[in-house]
């Protein structure tokens, strides 16, 4: 069965791929006491705050029309199908629960394995977004897309810089 979205459906995708993200980074930062990483980990879910909140503004700004949906759905499926796709897609849970937190994420190797992870859900939600900003008209905040992206795209350096430095 396809699934034809809405921007309605498309947006509130994405602002549960950002709760995800942002509860991932507090998760983490709850398990390491390094006090740098800590911060940078917070830094983060507040980032992934903020692009929520971008992307329920911007389906704040939809016309009826454009919450239309696409396909016939008296039963709700397409909405529990996107809620489906953002956990398992970006920031899932799963994910999450892969790393073991007992006795903290502070031992190297740990640290790595929590860099890796954010770095390829980084990787994840910079290719869901190029997709969705192609599904976003101009008028429709196509910009602030392209924003996220660029953000996503520093949390990306920003990962893939510490974990070289811990490599180091």
């Amino acid at each position: 069965m396809t699934f034809d979205f809405n921007a309605d459906e498309i947006f509130e995708m994405a602002e549960q791929i950002e709760i995800n993200g942002a509860k991932f980074y507090r998760k983490m930062a709850d398990n390491i006491s390094d006090v740098p990483i800590r911060q940078l980990f917070l830094d983060f879910a507040a980032m992934e705050d903020d692009h929520k909140k971008v992307f329920a503004d911007l389906r704040a700004t939809l016309s009826d029309q454009e919450r239309e949906s696409g396909v016939f759905d008296p039963e709700g499926e397409s909405a529990q199908y996107l809620q489906a796709l953002a956990d398992i897609r970006v920031f899932d849970k799963k994910a999450e629960d892969s790393f073991s937190l007992s006795g903290g994420l502070d031992e190297p190797e740990k640290l790595r394995e929590v860099f890796w992870g954010a770095i390829s859900r980084e990787k994840e939600s910079i290719v869901f977004y190029l997709g969705l900003k192609e599904l976003v008209p101009e008028n429709l905040g196509r910009n602030k897309i392209d924003d996220i992206i660029r953000e996503e795209m520093k949390h990306l350096r920003l990962l893939s810089n510490k974990l070289a430095s811990l490599k180091a």
